[in-house]
């Protein structure tokens, strides 16, 4: 992929979506209730050119997917949803969201039709005591949500509802609005933080998107101190992450795509395990590590 390509893959303009048979999602809202304890996902996603591309990205979402049962329902945090106040989407057929002007004609003719789920935004709405929470009929999936699902669940037969990221709001905000969807767990709901744990895009090496695992000094540093605070469940060293020094300023210059990964870690039981995946570099300032929590 080239420069010029790459930067086209970084927002978010909708086309339209369809989905499964109405009948299916009233079935999906009866039976929301009480299941086995689902696994919480942070995926690195990366450009959306990966929902086209086969890579050894794409074929760890594959991968980590046979690893779960098959959920009721996905809730998606994407970096790709920042509003002023905390939305969930709750229409019953969401758009897939495209902006790639200019970009290859083969993204934009990706459709991604799962259901949405009004009744899990209803539930998630009563759920948290934090905020309020908007339900929201006008957003849709963006490529931070379908880009990567569509490799987990490529029939787009599990319904799937987003929540935005509060942008006047800080880490710590996130992280303990996130503890409020743990019961969601239990009803069959699969959560999905998208972002990246390193992503500075002003820096990217464009002559070095081909080298396998190349990263900046700096990248390095932060994906390691990220692993070890993650690997010694120390949540507050990465929710205060602004006091962690000139690498993760480097690796985070805007916190959009690190907050899904606060939201994921928050949900993580004590006796739970993290397992890494993807866990690779791409050109130098970027990282598509993931985790799967269970």
């Amino acid at each position: 992929m080239n420069r010029k390509q790459f930067l086209k893959s970084l927002a978010v303009l909708p086309l339209a979506g369809a989905g499964m048979k109405l009948h299916e999602l009233s079935k999906m809202a009866e039976s929301l209730g009480s299941t086995a304890k689902m696994p919480v996902l942070f995926l690195g996603h990366g450009s959306p050119m990966n929902a086209i591309e086969e890579n050894e990205f794409v074929a760890g979402f594959r991968n980590i997917a046979k690893q779960l049962e098959k959920p009721q329902a996905i809730l998606c945090i994407s970096a790709h949803w920042e509003t002023k106040g905390t939305f969930v989407t709750a229409m019953e057929r969401p758009r897939t969201i495209h902006d790639f002007g200019g970009f290859p004609q083969e993204l934009f003719q990706v459709q991604y039709p799962a259901l949405g789920s009004p009744e899990l935004a209803k539930e998630t709405k009563r759920l948290i005591t934090k905020t309020e929470i908007g339900l929201d009929d006008k957003w849709g999936l963006d490529h931070g949500a379908w880009s990567v699902i569509k490799h987990l669940y490529p029939e787009a037969d599990v319904p799937v509802i987003q929540m935005s990221l509060d942008y006047t709001q800080s880490p710590r905000f996130h992280y303990e609005l996130a503890k409020e969807l743990a019961s969601l767990r239990q009803k069959g709901v699969l959560i999905v933080g998208s972002g990246n744990m390193v992503h500075n895009l002003g820096k990217v090496a464009w002559n070095k998107l081909n080298e396998v695992d190349y990263a900046f000094d700096w990248a390095k540093e932060a994906s390691e101190k990220m692993k070890g605070f993650i690997a010694k469940g120390d949540h507050q060293a990465l929710i205060n992450y602004a006091s962690q020094g000139r690498a993760f300023e480097l690796a985070i210059p805007t916190p959009e795509h690190y907050l899904p990964l606060l939201y994921a870690l928050a949900l993580k039981g004590q006796k739970e395990e993290v397992t890494l995946f993807n866990d690779k570099a791409i050109g130098g300032s970027l990282t598509m590590t993931s985790l799967k929590i269970a």
